[in-house]
């Protein structure tokens, strides 16, 4: 398991920096790796973009991609980790969108969550399906964004 503390550690090593555009972890992933030491050197920023016009508006999804597939798709995922890389000026940026419960939204059941990765020639998302209540899903959310940027840096 990838922590918060080792991705700081190895950001801080390769001189990079981190954003995020967050829908249902609403700032979690943000907020959880600026509570570690030393994190003002490599984190920027986060976008909160829990409606979804903000995440046109403020992270730059397409709107005609959120009109025909909704919020919760894995190419909105990868449009908010572009988004917030590019708006935050950041190396990577992590981008998180899906379901917590306890109703499904746009089609997409609880614990549906898509996270997107954004650097140095990468673009990907990768697909979840989280059991448990809202609490663990979104704490899910944030393990497996953790778990997916450290594997791009190491």
């Amino acid at each position: 398991m990838t922590t918060g503390e080792t991705l700081i550690t190895h950001l801080i090593e390769r001189g990079e920096t981190v954003a995020t555009a967050e829908s249902l972890t609403a700032g979690l992933v943000c907020a959880t790796l600026t509570e570690i030491p030393g994190s003002s050197a490599v984190v920027r920023g986060g976008l909160i973009v829990y409606a979804t016009d903000l995440k046109a508006s403020l992270a730059g999804v397409d709107k005609d991609l959120l009109a025909v597939h909704g919020a919760v798709h894995p190419e909105v995922a990868a449009q908010l980790a572009t988004g917030a890389k590019d708006r935050c000026d950041a190396t990577w940026g992590l981008g998180l969108t899906g379901v917590a419960g306890p109703a499904g939204q746009d089609g997409a059941a609880p614990g549906t969550v898509h996270v997107g990765l954004a650097g140095p020639g990468v673009l990907t998302v990768r697909t979840l399906d989280l059991s448990g209540d809202r609490g663990s899903v979104r704490a899910g959310a944030v393990r497996e964004a953790f778990a997916l940027l450290g594997e791009h840096l190491t």
